[in-house]
């Protein structure tokens, strides 16, 4: 398959040149003579390489780069210029882009430049993808929602797209942060944690933007915010639905211009942070009630991911139980500890409102308290929260139903499959043992000659 090339430059001739050089040397290419026209076509089209001149009118190279780093950052980008300088190609290397070339070009040290830097980007997206497939596997789980998850993980962390993580308390949201992070470019730059719920409402700014001396009581020294500190990394801000409004409008515009402000300064301080959000909360039901920005909104809704709750993936707790009695009993020098079949039926029953961290902490503690080496069924349902009423009577029916299936099964045994005098010795009517046991989805095959 052709590679996908886009050429940007405002001199016909330059274009048609490389054109023509590009299509024989077997590219797909198409040409732009602006900045803008450049990004809208490869927000619409998608490239592997992009071929962009440094000075052009409208928007320049580098400012057309840095937007195409952010809008596109799976293509590579090679820069050239008839005015090249050292100090235009380290910019051009900092803002992202792979190589330099110098006009006027030669066909040999073009294409072995555009070889090499798909080369580069190639393996840059493979190794980001082996990345976030490899961090993603800490999300563990088998069930489908959980291979989903991960496919989508493994698919958007090369990018630096915004994501908004959605999901109940406990489902593992900051680990599917991390799986993103890691996953990227930025993995080795600082990846920084804000919970928007836990800092008061009046620290916030300060918190997110930094201060200062002097800007409010108790400001001694000046302090860079987590925005500066993550710069070139990501920022994951938990319970973004709890942001009082007035921030909401302070974050849109940083978001917005990359750009923000300390708190008491007037000096702007630029940026280049990933945001990826999370919330238990129903973002768009908060839009409509007025809780929530709506361009804010969709400033960080170019995403969603949702983490599903422990209760719609009941099959993944056994395996999620063993894994945190082992971590358990590893961190905290125990003694072998395992669980026996009837204990994990036990707890994949169990509804789990607290999702994985719930579960998590329940397996610590069984961990420490067990005095034997064997969790017993008996030792989980004794320490077993008690749930709603309707979860109680659903584990007292399946309890039930378990009795009368193995008494049933007893009986025929001790029978010889002999459906008569099984129902004799259960005191019940042939007839209803037929009943009970289709209740039970038993199927009675009467062994008498």
């Amino acid at each position: 398959m052709s590679r996908r090339v886009l050429v940007v430059d405002d001199e016909r001739n330059i274009r048609a040149m490389l054109e023509q050089m590009l299509v024989l040397a077997g590219y797909e290419v198409r040409c732009v003579e602006s900045g803008e026209a450049a990004l809208e076509l490869a927000r619409a089209e998608g490239f592997e390489l992009v071929l962009l001149d440094v000075r052009m009118s409208g928007i320049d190279g580098i400012d057309t780069l840095k937007r195409l780093r952010e809008e596109s950052p799976r293509s590579a980008v090679v820069m050239m210029s008839g005015h090249a300088s050292i100090g235009t190609a380290v910019e051009a290397v900092h803002e992202g882009a792979v190589d330099f070339l110098e006009k006027p070009l030669t066909r040999d040290k073009t294409l072995v430049t555009l070889e090499n830097a798909l080369r580069r980007r190639d393996l840059e997206v493979e190794n980001a993808r082996l990345r976030a497939a490899r961090y993603g596997q800490r999300l563990l789980g088998e069930a489908p929602a959980m291979l989903e998850l991960r496919e989508r993980i493994a698919q958007v962390a090369p990018t630096a797209a915004r994501v908004l993580i959605s999901g109940e308390s406990g489902t593992g949201k900051e680990l599917i942060a991390q799986a993103l992070h890691s996953g990227s470019a930025r993995a080795k730059r600082p990846f920084l944690t804000v919970n928007c719920a836990a800092v008061p409402a009046e620290l916030i700014e300060s918190e997110l933007f930094g201060h200062v001396r002097g800007a409010f009581t108790g400001a001694a020294s000046a302090r860079a915010g987590v925005f500066e500190d993550a710069d070139g990394g990501t920022l994951f801000l938990d319970e973004i639905g709890d942001m009082p409004l007035p921030m909401q409008a302070k974050l849109l515009r940083v978001l917005e211009s990359g750009e923000l402000t300390r708190v008491g300064s007037t000096r702007a301080i630029k940026v280049d942070v990933r945001v990826i959000a999370a919330t238990h909360r129903e973002l768009a039901g908060a839009v409509r009630e007025g809780a929530f920005r709506e361009d804010l909104y969709h400033r960080l809704h170019v995403i969603p991911i949702h983490a599903p709750p422990l209760r719609e993936r009941a099959e993944d707790i056994p395996l999620l139980a063993e894994h945190f009695l082992e971590q358990e009993v590893a961190r905290q020098k125990l003694p072998p500890r395992s669980f026996s079949a009837g204990a994990l039926r036990a707890l994949g029953r169990h509804a789990w409102p607290g999702n994985v961290r719930e579960l998590r902490n329940f397996v610590e503690r069984l961990a420490i308290l067990s005095r034997s080496e064997r969790i017993s069924e008996s030792a989980v349902l004794a320490d077993l929260p008690m749930g709603s009423a309707d979860e109680t009577l659903l584990t007292l029916k399946e309890s039930v139903e378990q009795a009368e299936r193995e008494a049933i099964e007893t009986a025929l045994r001790g029978a010889q499959g002999n459906v008569s005098e099984a129902a004799r010795r259960l005191g019940l009517e042939r007839s209803h043992l037929y009943k009970k046991a289709r209740a039970l989805g038993l199927e009675l095959r009467d062994g008498t000659p």
